[in-house]
């Protein structure tokens, strides 16, 4: 029998709302996993991808997961790998700075095998790439195998990429896929395979409401798969509806009646009523004690208020929506993926962009036409509610981070020295 913590979206240096210690928080839900498996015996904590969320860490963040692998290893539990997109370097990864130093394990097409159960890694490839996978692994004399990868995968929500492509083409059995990407927990059964995402360890959105957590794997004669919630900071959703005349004083009485203290209080407006200034009850709440407060009011403006409304509650939201919504073709979606989550180096990205086009136009004239029944699809999904609970949902924070730097020299990457 073989058991793991399959976890993964760490995303360990977001500075979610541009707060300090929302830094702090991913590292200590990582920190908590890896004390979790010590505390358990487990045979292996099996990470699958988005270990940090930039592919730039800083200092500080790249010292902190350093100690927290360090805690892992003196419990002589192996860490398994695969790199995410947000992480994706176009050379050597951070993972594999911690694998040089035998605090990990970068999963690959040869099997690592921990207790009767043979471990392989597929990193995150763009979708412009994922034709020419041949999906070859080695052979393995194991009871039982696992493809750990990153992606977003059908048959769940907004899945490009298809697990039973994977399993039915691989040169290896697998008895299970261990997921990362989707910032929401699930398993599906696929292909006489459990296929399962574990879930982010913090919320990385305010579309993310449900409890963090991970799974626990167990390979024995079948597969086992249960859930283990994290001890995460308090996240307060409130959801006001106002009648008519209602207004500031209805929304900061809803307010008042929740516990705040050091919380991130997300409240949502709808309804009718008078207009409500998102300051004031902003500030409201942090008068009350809460660590970070955003108000967002969904009742209908007039199209001039919208083309000039611009939020910056939740950039990682708005960029994901706004994506969704513009129903980009195929060809746009890769030309996307290329600038803001592939492994090309900011230096090249013009030069590839330019490649990609001119390959697509010398194959297909209509490669790059919007895709109508995705904008459509995309429509009905926002008349649904929310967006998915992914790793693109904070893509647009690399951008920032990069274009306004760290916070001081002491946070400075370390890039350079591998």
């Amino acid at each position: 029998m073989t058991r793991v913590i399959h976890t993964g979206d760490t995303h360990v240096g977001y500075q979610q709302y541009n707060v300090p210690d929302r830094r702090d928080d991913f590292l200590d839900a990582f920190r908590q996993v890896v004390r979790d498996a010590i505390a358990d015996d487990a045979d292996a904590v099996v990470h699958a991808g988005d270990l940090f969320h930039d592919r730039r860490p800083a200092l500080a963040d790249i010292m902190g997961t350093l100690s927290v692998l360090e805690e892992l290893s003196e419990a002589s539990i192996p860490f398994l790998a695969v790199v995410g997109n947000h992480e994706a370097k176009r050379d050597a990864q951070w993972l594999d700075l911690y694998e040089s130093l035998g605090l990990a394990t970068r999963l690959d097409d040869e099997p690592t095998v921990i207790g009767d159960t043979a471990f392989y890694g597929l990193d995150f490839v763009p979708r412009s790439q994922r034709d020419d996978l041949d999906y070859d692994f080695a052979a393995h004399d194991a009871d039982s195998a696992a493809l750990v990868t990153h992606g977003l995968f059908q048959p769940f929500d907004y899945g490009d990429w298809d697990a039973e492509e994977i399993l039915t083409e691989s040169s290896v059995a697998f008895d299970a896929m261990l997921l990362g990407d989707n910032h929401d927990p699930g398993k599906q059964r696929v292909d006489d395979a459990w296929v399962t995402y574990c879930g982010s360890t913090e919320r990385a959105s305010a579309s993310e409401r449900e409890d963090r957590g991970y799974n626990i794997v167990t390979f024995d004669d079948e597969v086992r798969i249960t859930r283990r919630g994290l001890d995460t900071r308090e996240f307060v959703f409130i959801d006001v509806e106002l009648g008519p005349e209602e207004g500031v004083e209805r929304v900061r009485s809803r307010v008042g009646q929740h516990d705040l203290d050091d919380a991130v209080v997300i409240v949502s407006i709808s309804g009718d009523g008078d207009p409500v200034t998102p300051a004031s009850v902003e500030s409201f709440a942090l008068d009350r004690g809460a660590l970070v407060a955003r108000v967002t009011d969904h009742r209908e403006i007039t199209a001039e208020e919208r083309e000039t409304d611009i939020s910056f509650a939740d950039p990682d939201d708005a960029v994901t929506e706004r994506v969704r919504d513009l129903g980009l073709s195929e060809a746009a979606h890769d030309i996307d993926e290329t600038i803001r989550a592939s492994k090309v180096a900011d230096a090249n990205v013009k030069d590839e962009v330019e490649r990609h086009v001119r390959e697509l136009l010398s194959e297909e004239s209509d490669a790059l036409t919007a895709d109508t029944e995705a904008t459509a699809s995309a429509d009905a999904d926002d008349t649904d509610g929310g967006t998915p609970a992914n790793e693109a949902d904070t893509d647009d924070d690399v951008a920032a981070n990069e274009a306004g730097g760290t916070d001081n020299e002491s946070q400075a990457s370390v890039e350079e020295f591998l």
